[in-house]
């Protein structure tokens, strides 16, 4: 009887971890939406920037930050979901996962130090938009090198592959570990894999992580943020050559 018990309880644990697992995909594809539309607005207030539109500007933007508020929930709820499938138990009592789950995601609300209106979407958002009419110009009440420190952040833990040294921006196939979210070059830590004398440690410096090859993948995330790191990449490019070009007037200037 012990081990029938055993049995069932393993079976229920692991309908229990699909069903997170589906829920997690599914909400992973709203947070991906939730996403670009951020981008999207972005862009749709560097429009209305150029054409003078400060109030819609600014409406746009407090949209923007009850998105990116709303996208952080998205976040928290995955893990959540994701932290109660992997650890779950069932017991000798029916369990309320409705209020399991609500407990588990306030948990982590509590715990969070995000805020939306610092969220680096939204400081993306205001950047672009400051840098219509003054691009290379730090953004009021910032200095110089705050605006150059922030232009070029983002969530992706390293920017060039360990192994090949190539940037990810320039990688044909980048893929995440799922494990320590470390990013590399496909073909390059497949092979690290496979090599007896690496024992699949992550070859980022100080990372403890054993990697597996079915847990490095392209997820959802990654070409998103990518393209991100692209743009901000080009943005900061673009504000080095201003910034160029007015010492050269200066030069000229005390000639």
């Amino acid at each position: 009887m012990a081990s029938t018990s055993a049995s069932r309880g393993d079976g229920v644990s692991g309908r229990l971890r699909n069903a997170a697992a589906t829920l997690c995909n599914d909400n992973q594809s709203l947070i991906v939406e939730a996403r670009k539309v951020l981008t999207l607005m972005k862009e749709v207030g560097v429009d209305l920037e150029r054409d003078n539109e400060s109030q819609m500007v600014k409406e746009l933007e407090d949209a923007a930050i009850q998105l990116a508020e709303t996208y952080g929930d998205c976040m928290l709820q995955s893990s959540a979901i994701e932290s109660i499938g992997n650890s779950y138990q069932p017991g000798t009592e029916l369990t309320d996962f409705k209020k399991l789950l609500m407990e588990e995601f306030a948990k982590r609300k509590a715990s969070s130090s995000s805020i939306p209106e610092k969220d680096h979407l939204i400081r993306h958002f205001r950047e672009a938009v400051w840098n219509v009419h003054h691009v290379g110009e730090p953004m009021p009440g910032e200095e110089q090198e705050d605006i150059i420190m922030t232009s070029t952040q983002s969530n992706l833990l390293n920017i060039t592959c360990p192994l090949s040294g190539k940037p990810i921006t320039e990688l044909a196939e980048p893929v995440r570990s799922a494990e320590c979210k470390h990013i590399y070059d496909k073909t390059a830590i497949m092979a690290y894999i496979k090599s007896k004398n690496t024992n699949g440690r992550c070859p980022i410096a100080g990372c403890p992580r054993i990697l597996q090859a079915a847990k490095l993948v392209c997820d959802a995330f990654l070409l998103i943020e990518i393209e991100e790191l692209k743009s901000m990449s080009k943005q900061a490019a673009r504000t080095e050559v201003v910034e160029d070009f007015t010492a050269l007037d200066d030069e000229e200037d005390n000639e």
